[in-house]
């Protein structure tokens, strides 16, 4: 496996035309075939020539500097990606972030247009028994379910999710368990939380409980406190050799835990499980962040990864910033790691709003474009944007340890 790795990027490196000489390796041609399917379904592009970086996005920590900075990324991701909503997990993604973007900003139009793509689905997944990817739009669903409190809302993913309760494995005839990769933890539990919230029936909370732990049993690295993408990557290497950890992927833990714990009551028995896995991770993420304030795509050898990889960041600023205003975290520990992430993060917004160093679809670390943009890292750039920007106002109220 480092063998591979080390003639890959050598490849990459010796694609490069001589007149370009960019510090970062092209991606292979089966890097590039993700790229062109992803970009085939929408989900983003990776243009040679993107134009010129933003000038007008300040670094600074007030309310008004992160809203001008969600705003602008926010309303060229929806002008973009309207046209081909659907219920694809990647959208799903964005679709949470387009909700955080209307909270943080007060605009609506963000979350109208949240409420119309739901409605247009009747508020159902796009498939039977749906896995961990199909059941993610559902968090959407469930948060408009809150504004709204229509029961209609909630239907038909509580039937599906009904039908999901007394599956031991992902499917009937499927021996992996439900969550059987680390990204399913963004993409499923809080889906199930927040039905917990809505209905008030602990088996929600209970099924959540159960499969997440089976999940952390299979995949937590217990030394490294990061998780391991899935089962398949507990003997591959890195050139350096060193562990497979992809930044993305914790990425997901990170935000999924974030988006459990607003959900779990205070008097749970299991959220210290949740409350000690952000505090492990963000330890362990804060140790690896790079001198330009963010992570590369491998964690543990950015040396093969050079550009940053900017939707594992927007996660990691997103979880750690959620710490920070709920006390998880220690503010004058992580609010330094916060900020200099953000700063890092700005630098990879386009003047026309487009966020680049977004990695392709895949399942470990990969190489791409300074331009490449999907829509499920602009999500997790907007929801990085509105839990900052909440962290600043309660820190000039006081109120963030």
């Amino acid at each position: 496996m480092k063998t591979t790795r080390s003639l890959h990027l050598l490849a990459g490196l010796l694609a490069l035309p001589a007149f370009a000489a960019p510090t970062y390796p092209l991606p292979t041609p089966a890097m590039q075939a993700v790229i062109d399917k992803d970009t085939a379904r929408h989900f983003g592009d990776a243009p040679a020539d993107a134009g010129p970086l933003a000038t007008d996005l300040s670094p600074a920590l007030t309310p008004a500097a992160i809203d001008k900075a969600l705003r602008k990324v926010a309303d060229w991701q929806l002008v973009r990606a309207q046209p081909y909503f659907s219920r694809i997990w990647t959208e799903a993604v964005m679709y949470t972030g387009f909700m955080a973007a209307s909270e943080a900003t007060g605009d609506p139009k963000y979350r109208d247009a949240m409420l119309a793509m739901a409605r247009h689905y009747d508020f159902q997944e796009r498939d039977r028994l749906p896995n961990a990817d199909d059941l993610a739009i559902a968090q959407t669903y469930l948060d408009l379910y809150f504004q709204e409190k229509n029961p209609g809302m909630l239907r038909l993913t509580k039937a599906e999710m009904d039908d999901l309760l007394p599956l031991a494995t992902l499917k009937p005839n499927d021996p992996r368990i439900p969550w059987w990769w680390c990204d399913a933890l963004f993409m499923a539990p809080p889906v199930w939380a927040r039905m917990y919230r809505a209905t008030g029936e602990r088996k929600y909370l209970d099924y959540m409980h159960a499969n997440w732990k089976r999940t952390y049993d299979l995949l937590y690295d217990r030394e490294e406190h990061l998780y391991a993408r899935d089962a398949g990557y507990g003997d591959k290497r890195e050139p350096n050799g060193k562990k497979v950890f992809w930044s993305r992927g914790e990425g997901w833990v990170m935000g999924g835990l974030t988006r459990v714990l607003d959900h779990v009551p205070a008097d749970d028995p299991q959220r210290p499980f949740y409350v000690q896995q952000l505090r492990e991770m963000s330890a362990r993420i804060a140790s690896l962040q790079g001198p330009d304030g963010l992570w590369h795509a491998g964690l543990l050898d950015p040396d093969s990864y050079p550009l940053p990889e900017v939707s594992g960041s927007a996660l990691f600023v997103y979880g750690m910033a959620y710490g920070v205003n709920h006390g998880l975290l220690d503010g004058a520990k992580y609010r330094p790691v916060i900020e200099r992430a953000w700063a890092g993060i700005l630098k990879n917004v386009y003047a026309d709003g487009r966020v680049g160093n977004i990695q392709q679809t895949g399942a470990e670390p990969a190489w791409y474009r300074p331009t490449s943009s999907f829509d499920y890292g602009v999500g997790g750039f907007m929801l990085a944007a509105a839990e900052l920007k909440l962290m600043v106002k309660r820190m000039a109220q006081g109120g963030a340890k």
